[in-house]
């Protein structure tokens, strides 16, 4: 039986990459498209199509929603999949500790799953886990994060992600950290953010040593990168209990 998926933010640049990915799978079926603009004709009759989440939601019969929206709507989309008994597999980033607090209450008083991940591409998690094992024997290091202009959340969630499992590896070090024009401070780390047009999602973790660094690099050339992890994330949906934060934790690490 297929996985019925609803898509929020279906006119944005990953929205439609998602779309295109879940359609060129067997077992999803896309069943739900909601945004803020207008819907043309032809589309109309492809799925359940709307402004309103909630109606989306409930006349489409989804069992999944995917979020790719913006930082401000995202929140009241969680909550409005949660109350609706869908399962939120959510990509947008800017999700504040009072955010990811109150899903958990939400999750666990409607017995709802709930994915959020700050980063999809495979590659960009081995990053992160990979970055956190380095932190052990190299602490001393700071994050570059370069994405296209138009993001409007700065640092990105992988860079906030990736400072956060880093500093549980460095917990018990005493490291003195300047700021000033050095990017801000995410758990100790200098974080720095680049918003140029050209680029997609780049991330680099440079570690300093005596007499060496050593930097690891995720380039997303194209939001192609993201869907195998969307796709994943899908699947595993109906079968969380409580709230996944990290692609991460569905791999085998």
């Amino acid at each position: 039986m297929s996985i019925k998926v609803a898509v929020s933010g279906v006119f944005g640049k990953m929205g439609q990459e998602v779309v295109k990915a879940v359609e060129a799978e067997e077992d999803l079926e896309l069943v739900g498209m909601v945004d803020v603009k207008e819907f043309p004709e032809d589309l109309k009759s492809h799925a359940v199509t709307g402004k309103d989440l909630s109606v989306v939601l409930k006349d489409s019969k989804a069992e999944v929603m995917v979020d790719f929206t913006q930082p401000d709507t995202v929140m009241k989309n969680i909550e409005t999949a949660i109350v609706n008994g869908v399962s939120p597999v959510v990509g947008t980033t800017g999700l504040s500790k009072e955010d990811l607090d109150r899903i958990h209450i939400l999750s666990e008083k409607h017995n709802v799953g709930v994915i959020i991940a700050p980063n999809f591409a495979l590659g960009a998690i081995l990053m992160m886990h990979y970055a956190a094992k380095i932190a052990k024997y190299m602490p001393h290091v700071e994050i570059i994060e370069l994405h296209h202009n138009k993001k409007l959340d700065a640092p990105s969630g992988t860079a906030i992600k990736t400072a956060q499992l880093i500093a549980e590896q460095r917990d018990n070090l005493s490291l003195k950290e300047e700021n000033s024009a050095r990017g801000d401070l995410y758990n100790g780390i200098n974080v720095h953010s680049i918003r140029l047009p050209g680029l997609v999602a780049h991330q680099e973790v440079i570690f300093g040593g005596q007499g060496q660094t050593l930097t690891i690099r995720h380039d997303t050339t194209s939001r192609e990168a993201f869907m195998p992890g969307v796709i994943m994330a899908i699947r595993e949906a109906k079968n969380v209990k409580g709230v996944i934060y990290g692609l991460e934790n569905l791999l085998d690490l």
